[in-house]
C-alpha cells in the first residue's frame, strides 16, 4: 500500500482488508509487482513467479506524486490480472468479481484496488469467513456468554447496576427548611395577644 494517502479506517474495514491481505497474499504481491511494472512501463509479457520472500525483499520504485494518484488503467490492468489467474493455481478472487470492479472505473491505484476488494460483498460471500459488515458486531450467542461470566464476578453486577441507576436520577435541590425561631416568636407573640384579650374581658365583666 505504498500509494496510500491516507490508511485511516474503521475497525470493520480494517477487518475485511486484513482478511482479503491473509487469504489472498500471494496473489496481492504478483498484483503489486504487475502495477509497479505498468506504471513504468515495463514490458507486459514479463513472467512474474512469486516466492515466499517477494513480498519481503522486492525494492519498489520510487514514483512521484503524479504517478501515485493517477495510478494505471484499469483496461490494461486487468489483462495481466486475467492472465496471472490463469497462470497460476493459487488463491485469488473469482475473475468475475474482478473483472466487475475494475469495469466500473478507467485508472485506479493499487490502494484502491485493494479497497475495492475489501468492500466487495461478492468476494466476501465466496471466501466466507466474516458476516456481512452489519452483522459483523452482532453477536447473540457472544452477549450471552459475557452476561454469563459477568454474573459469576461477586459485587460486579450489582455495582454496574447501582452506578446506571445513580447516574439516571434527576438532580434535585434540597428542600429549603425555615428557620425554628420564627415559629417560636410568632407563638410567643400570640400568647401576650391572647393574654391581653383575656384581661379585657374580665374588666368589662366587672
Amino acid at each position: 500500500m505504498d500509494d496510500a494517502m491516507d490508511c485511516l479506517m474503521s475497525f470493520s474495514d480494517f477487518l475485511f482488508a486484513f482478511q482479503i491481505q491473509f487469504y489472498y497474499s500471494e496473489f496481492l504481491d504478483s498484483v503489486a509487482a504487475i502495477y509497479q511494472d505498468l506504471l513504468s512501463g515495463k514490458n507486459p509479457n514479463t513472467v512474474i513467479v512469486p516466492t515466499s520472500s517477494s513480498g519481503q525483499h522486492r525494492q519498489r520504485p520510487v514514483l512521484g506524486d503524479a504517478g501515485m494518484l493517477d495510478g494505471v488503467e484499469a483496461s490494461l490492468f486487468y489483462q495481466r490480472l486475467e492472465n496471472l489467474c490463469d497462470r497460476h493455481k493459487y488463491s485469488c478472487p473469482p475473475p468475475a468479481l474482478v473483472k466487475e470492479i475494475l469495469s466500473n472505473v478507467q485508472r485506479l491505484t493499487f490502494y484502491g484496488f485493494l479497497v475495492a476488494l475489501s468492500k466487495h460483498h461478492g468476494i466476501n460471500q465466496a471466501l466466507g469467513a466474516l458476516p456481512d459488515k452489519g452483522d459483523l458486531m452482532h453477536d447473540p450467542a457472544m452477549d450471552e456468554e459475557l452476561e454469563r461470566l459477568l454474573v459469576q464476578v461477586p459485587g460486579l453486577v450489582n455495582s454496574i447496576t447501582a452506578t446506571s441507576e445513580a447516574s439516571c436520577l434527576p438532580s434535585r435541590t434540597p428542600p429549603r427548611v425555615g428557620s425554628p425561631w420564627k415559629p417560636l416568636h410568632r407563638s410567643r407573640k400570640l400568647d401576650a395577644e391572647s393574654d391581653g384579650s383575656t384581661e379585657e374581658t374580665d374588666e368589662s365583666e366587672t
